[in-house]
């Protein structure tokens, strides 16, 4: 039988502990637990990895290990608190399952009076910046596959392309991907492109161990200054929030979402050994000259260090259409209804390749990666993966519910200053960065 555990639900008065929304739900073609926690590991499992390095570089050896861990363990919790938010509203209002939007809708309805008018605004709110964050990601993939296949071709056959020539060629590739609708027939390009950036993580790892380590010449403790863009690089590392509700809302078990051992504290443990490992050592061996992706540091003579490049953008390359399928989503919800039903696949068709062409412009405008990936880490993921989860919690709750000596409400207030101090001071410098590209 599907229950939800009790243990991981906060019950308020006036919830219908009766309902159970697992056993309500519809899911025409459900994915597996192991399809879950793929999609989940993919959806945070990207070039963040490879952006770890660079992470080090601004954190140091020692505090760049500890506050990697800490962003993992505050992720994983906002995780636990947006989803477990969501099913305890579906439980109190009777519906199967929400979507992220409509879980903050249906938290300002039912929160306190003075808040209920915001509803529609904090469901829009919510839409967008996941359309902002899942666009912003295809250009940061454009810049990051594009900058891998120029080192490699530019090497091996003397062209002397320019990074914007490739933006162009890898463009005409993802509006293809992306073309795919179906979350379940993502599982196969999910689960390649988890094995090729494992052995992108193994031959890194190889080069890294191979060449002298320089653990003495590196900082051991980050500049003030230097704090923003380290935790923007991680948080943009680790974000994945966008795909936790439909993931989840599309399990055949979706019970264990949410366990100890379930597939978030799996995905997330998983993911901060990977990244703190490939930080550690790879700012360790490349130092000051670590670039946004580790594997623009590889001898570019070796034929198994080139291939890292070639194995890297492929799997960014098939990852594209997993991102693609939260906004795309989102975006036919609220146009869809608009347009006549035999127009529906040429109108799918013609808004997926529109949006990859203005993503493509906005790479064209920013060919530089370690800026964006600041960028992006700070303004969207700080606000979808940190703020927003704190917040639906706090109004949830609110005003009676926050325990011995309301000590969720303190917790929530002391990561919603964390949050919003990455989303200020992270948006800034990272702008500040940019503007230095065109100087």
């Amino acid at each position: 039988m599907k229950t939800i555990a009790v243990e991981s639900l906060h019950i308020n008065a006036g919830d219908d502990i009766s309902y159970d929304p697992f056993k309500h739900r519809d899911v025409k073609k459900p994915t597996s637990t192991i399809g879950t926690l793929l999609h989940l590991i993919k959806g945070s499992l990207g070039t963040g990895i490879l952006a770890m390095p660079l992470a080090f570089k601004n954190g140091g050896l020692v505090f760049g290990f500890i506050g990697t861990a800490l962003v993992a363990v505050i992720y994983a919790h906002c995780i636990h608190l947006l989803v477990g938010t969501s099913q305890k509203i579906c439980r109190r209002k009777r519906f199967p399952s929400l979507e992220y939007a409509q879980t903050a809708e249906q938290v300002f309805l039912n929160g306190p009076p003075r808040l209920r008018r915001l509803a529609p605004a904090a469901k829009a709110y919510i839409d967008y910046m996941i359309l902002l964050l899942s666009f912003f990601s295809v250009s940061v993939y454009l810049v990051f596959i594009s900058t891998n296949f120029r080192n490699v071709l530019n090497h091996e056959t003397d062209l002397d392309w320019d990074i914007r020539s490739y933006i162009l060629l890898t463009a005409v590739v993802i509006a293809v991907i992306t073309q795919i609708r179906e979350l379940k027939y993502l599982v196969p390009f999910s689960l390649l492109a988890n094995f090729s950036i494992l052995v992108v993580f193994a031959i890194c790892l190889f080069y890294i161990f191979k060449l002298p380590l320089r653990f003495e010449e590196q900082r051991l403790w980050p500049d003030v200054t230097q704090l923003p863009s380290f935790f923007g690089t991680v948080v943009y590392a680790l974000e994945g929030m966008a795909i936790c509700l439909p993931v989840e809302n599309k399990m055949k078990n979706p019970q264990y979402f949410l366990r100890r051992l379930g597939v978030v504290n799996g995905a997330i443990f998983f993911i901060t050994v990977l990244y703190n490992i490939t930080g550690f050592f790879g700012y360790g061996v490349f130092g000051a000259d670590v670039q946004g992706s580790v594997t623009l540091n590889l001898p570019q003579d070796d034929l198994l260090a080139k291939s890292t490049q070639i194995l890297a953008a492929g799997a960014i390359l098939l990852t594209t259409g997993l991102y693609y399928y939260v906004p795309m989503e989102i975006l036919w919800r609220k146009i869809g209804h608009r347009i006549p039903e035999k127009w529906h696949n040429w109108t799918q068709i013609g808004c997926r390749f529109a949006i990859v062409l203005i993503m493509t412009i906005l790479a064209l405008t920013v060919p530089k990666l370690e800026p964006f990936i600041g960028f992006v880490g700070s303004i969207g993921s700080a606000t979808l993966g940190l703020l927003n989860p704190i917040l639906l919690d706090t109004v949830y709750r609110w005003p009676n519910h926050f325990g011995w000596m309301n000590w969720h409400l303190v917790k929530n207030l002391i990561l919603g200053a964390f949050a919003l101090l990455i989303l200020a001071v992270g948006t800034y410098f990272s702008m500040l960065d940019i503007i230095a590209i065109y100087k």
